[in-house]
């Protein structure tokens, strides 16, 4: 069976860039197919037509066809979600288009593997590209131009974005098999010593997955967790939490946790990064925040200090959301800080707010054989505190598998 690359776009306007993409591919020897996602009737001929994509929606195709645009955009891009992993033939896809194509191929292509070749060509690409890219391993493409015909900018770029394809095919990439079970670990730049040492005492038994908490860190962590491809979770750095409460750039939304929840899987988690929420560029930090303790991180990045209010509510979330793990748990706090800013003689050393979290969470979570909560008076980034947090998960994966298999 021939593997194909899927050529997604709205053939009423991208027919020209649809038949551009094929011929560059074709030129490199790649098979491809073009699937229409219009949500009008139109003349191209694409291998895979609008109507049969459209048939997929389960309310059949006339909840594409409807002829209220917004709703038409919507329904066709859940239509393609259920009709793309069916596939057989799939091994790569490009998808292409303005706000409306993005909308609608963007959310087909996350529902896709990772590692399955993946390029958004798209007008947006220059914005927030994290409501398209989300949890995924997919490559957005800006075209400098807008995509209505061909031109000497379109062409290269959809070029460029061809002969990528073309690599990514013809250099298709196996990992080599790995035996150990694959954990995730979230980590900041201000936990990195503690992730560090905690990978490097792992790493012997398990395949450690590091995740960079930043929003979206977190939520593909737990994508994979729910997915069965991780099997135990190391979450040092729970600071998205703060961007949740304080409205930061890098937020967790309100599912954080939930796949532990759902699955089981043992967990052990900490403080790492409770002392900051994220902001831009500093002119970015909103105006009622400005006289508050603020580090400027780098150029594009501003960290403010959670205040023992913020902490205590975070306490209180996490708190909340453990007591819906039935799976081990434990939770570790560092009573000599949360982050590298967070030591004495540090910017953000601040042990009343510290407590406020402790003490929320202690209010909160409800303490049993399985979910304990442990203190011990380290920083965040002591070698100790690592230590600890990998030896606790190592115990209680042989536990859980033990119980697993009994």
């Amino acid at each position: 069976m021939t593997l194909c690359v899927y050529l997604l776009g709205t053939a009423d306007t991208k027919s020209e860039e649809l038949d551009y993409l094929r011929a560059v591919l074709t030129e490199r020897g790649v098979s491809t197919r073009v699937v229409d996602v219009s949500t009008g009737e139109v003349s191209y001929q694409a291998d895979i037509s609008a109507r049969t994509v459209a048939s997929h929606h389960p309310q059949g195709a006339e909840a594409v066809f409807c002829g209220e645009r917004g709703r038409a955009i919507t329904a066709m891009s859940e239509a393609l979600r259920h009709f793309l992993p069916g596939c057989d033939t799939l091994g790569g896809v490009i998808g292409i288009g303005g706000s409306g194509g993005t909308a609608i191929v963007a959310p087909a292509m996350r529902s896709l593997p990772v590692g399955l070749p993946k390029i958004l060509i798209s007008t947006v690409a220059s914005g927030n590209i994290e409501p398209y890219v989300g949890e995924s391993d997919i490559a957005m493409i800006y075209p400098v131009v807008d995509l209505q015909g061909l031109n000497r900018i379109s062409r290269t770029v959809l070029a460029n974005a061809a002969n990528a394809m073309s690599g990514m095919i013809h250099h298709h990439y196996t990992p080599p098999a790995d035996t150990r079970p694959a954990i995730g670990i979230t980590m900041f730049g201000v936990t990195t010593s503690c992730v560090a040492k905690a990978v490097r005492t792992l790493g012997s038994s398990f395949e450690c997955l590091v995740f960079h908490a930043t929003g979206s860190g977190g939520r593909s962590m737990e994508r994979l967790v729910a997915q069965g491809m991780l099997r135990g979770v190391l979450d040092v750095t729970t600071t998205e939490f703060c961007d949740f409460v304080a409205g930061g750039i890098f937020p967790c939304t309100a599912e954080r946790l939930e796949s532990i929840a759902q699955t089981g899987v043992p967990y052990v988690g900490s403080c790492g990064g409770l002392d900051m929420v994220n902001f831009g560029a500093i002119e970015t930090v909103p105006e009622h925040y400005r006289d508050r303790v603020l580090l400027q991180h780098n150029p594009f990045i501003t960290l403010m200090r959670t205040t023992p209010a913020e902490c205590r509510q975070i306490g209180h979330i996490i708190g909340e959301r453990l007591n819906r793990c039935d799976g081990p748990v434990r939770f570790y706090y560092p009573e000599g800080g949360f982050s590298q800013l967070d030591c004495p003689g540090q910017p953000f050393h601040d042990p009343a707010a510290d407590s406020a979290f402790r003490d929320a969470l202690l209010d909160t979570l409800r303490q049993t054989k399985q979910r304990r909560f442990i203190s011990l008076p380290l920083t965040v980034n002591d070698p100790a505190f690592a230590q600890a947090m990998a030896d606790e998960l190592t115990q209680l994966f042989r536990e859980h598998e033990h119980y697993a298999k009994n």
